[in-house]
């Protein structure tokens, strides 16, 4: 019994450490990430011109974003269900919607009008926060509890 509650305290500080990581990437992201439409989604952006930036430094910048959000969720789907058959799906369903969004936000960002703006707001938003988190641990809980 005694075994058992340790384990779960361990897992629950594991967890508790990964989601402290996810808000210290976002607390710190102006230092770590390159990428001018940080400061231009704080203002109104829907009447304002999208920023100049560096394509491959801002490319690079996302995938950095992504990738250490990913890795952060990945570990925190290993710590909640224990299964790495799970966490290697999350993965491929993590850069599947990665190649989506990225090929989205940069037709955009590239060549679409002004109008756009809130679109660009939300697949970035998509690309920068980890949100797929919130959406596949409770989908993975439902699917072990009907296995």
């Amino acid at each position: 019994m005694l075994q058992k509650i340790l384990n779960n305290r361990t897992r629950f500080l594991q967890f508790l450490l990964l989601v402290v990581l996810l808000v210290l990437v976002r607390a710190f992201e102006n230092e770590l990430f390159y990428d001018p439409f940080l400061d231009f989604f704080k203002k109104d952006f829907i009447k304002l011109r999208l920023p100049s930036f560096n394509t491959a430094q801002l490319f690079l910048g996302l995938l950095f974003r992504f990738t250490l959000n990913t890795s952060i969720s990945l570990g925190i789907i290993y710590i909640l269900f224990k299964d790495v058959a799970m966490v290697k799906f999350a993965f491929v369903l993590y850069y599947f919607f990665f190649m989506i969004l990225i090929v989205a936000f940069f037709y955009i960002v590239c060549f679409a009008n002004a109008n756009s703006n809130w679109v660009l707001f939300y697949i970035r938003r998509f690309l920068i926060q980890p949100i797929f988190v919130l959406l596949f641990v409770p989908g993975f809980y439902y699917q072990k509890q009907n296995k």
